[in-house]
């Protein structure tokens, strides 16, 4: 549901971009703005990186198959990291865009700049209320898109009514920069998460320590390693163990214990678990065989 939900949203997002680009490029050469021409040029990037976010997002719908065993929704992310490239390579053309006209202010259109400036705010605000609740990385990096283009034509809207009333033409290209500034420094936060993801580092919130320690507290279990934890998208978390029982154990308490584990592991925002059992008085297949006195420590304690 919440995938159909994300799919819907950016598609309505890559259609308001697309149409309103169409409106900027024509308001830019009527206003002779470089804020609107900026952004008309940003938001051609973007339209098309939407689109390519919107497809991947569908294509992260489908199923796990034979080719892709763990199921598709890393395209989901696939589709923010293409959008974050768009919207960084987008910026430095405004930042490239609006340095000479700081040299060379040049005269604009104040009022057409108003008026244009005020609908872009409605049109893009919409779109970013539609993807502002999104949970996957793909939807906040779309969000991230259009909460830009609020944020620029805020920009051109301040721009030209300070331009109104000072008749400073360089006030243009200069709010230009800082709203540009400011949106890279979200593009390389947005980056960090979704590169973090991809090489499968530990999600942030959920410690492999606390999990491990809370699991032999809560149960026979003498030991836990080989303890692997990553995130498919951002949303979905994984991990694989070694759990170490004692050798005596019934059957039936394998399957409590398992249950428990799983609850914990549940508990702390993983609902995808892969568990191999070890007995205490077997070493462990991958070479790791730590806390040998730890194991037979706790498994005289079971026999007392």
């Amino acid at each position: 549901m919440r995938k159909n939900k994300s799919n819907k949203n950016i598609g309505i997002a890559f259609s308001v971009n697309l149409a309103f680009t169409l409106v900027e490029i024509i308001g830019g050469v009527l206003t002779n703005s470089i804020s609107i021409m900026s952004d008309a040029i940003h938001d051609l990037g973007d339209s098309l990186s939407i689109g390519v976010s919107w497809l991947l997002e569908n294509k992260s719908r489908k199923k796990p198959d034979d080719d892709f065993t763990f199921g598709y929704a890393r395209f989901s992310l696939l589709g923010g990291l293409i959008n974050s490239i768009v919207l960084l390579v987008g910026s430095t053309i405004i930042i490239l865009r609006a340095i000479p006209r700081i040299i060379d202010p040049q005269a604009v259109n104040e009022t057409g700049m108003l008026f244009l400036a005020l609908a872009g705010i409605l049109v893009n605000g919409f779109a970013a209320y539609k993807t502002s609740k999104g949970k996957g990385m793909n939807e906040k990096v779309v969000s991230l898109h259009l909460l830009e283009d609020v944020l620029g034509w805020a920009a051109v809207l301040i721009a030209s009514i300070m331009m109104m009333i000072t008749g400073i033409k360089v006030i243009d290209p200069i709010l230009s920069i800082l709203i540009t500034i400011y949106i890279l420094f979200n593009i390389f936060r947005n980056l960090k998460k979704i590169i973090s993801i991809l090489l499968e580092r530990a999600p942030d919130g959920i410690s492999i320590d606390e999990i491990s320690e809370k699991i032999i507290n809560t149960t026979e279990v003498v030991d836990v390693h080989h303890v692997h934890l990553w995130s498919l998208e951002g949303i979905n978390n994984f991990v694989t163990m070694h759990v170490v029982i004692p050798e005596d154990i019934k059957n039936t308490e394998i399957n409590r214990i398992k249950q428990k584990i799983h609850d914990i592991l549940l508990s702390s925002g993983i609902h995808h678990t892969t568990i191999e059992f070890e007995f205490a008085n077997e070493c462990c297949i991958d070479g790791d065989c730590k806390n040998v006195i730890i194991k037979e420590d706790k498994h005289d304690r079971h026999h007392h």
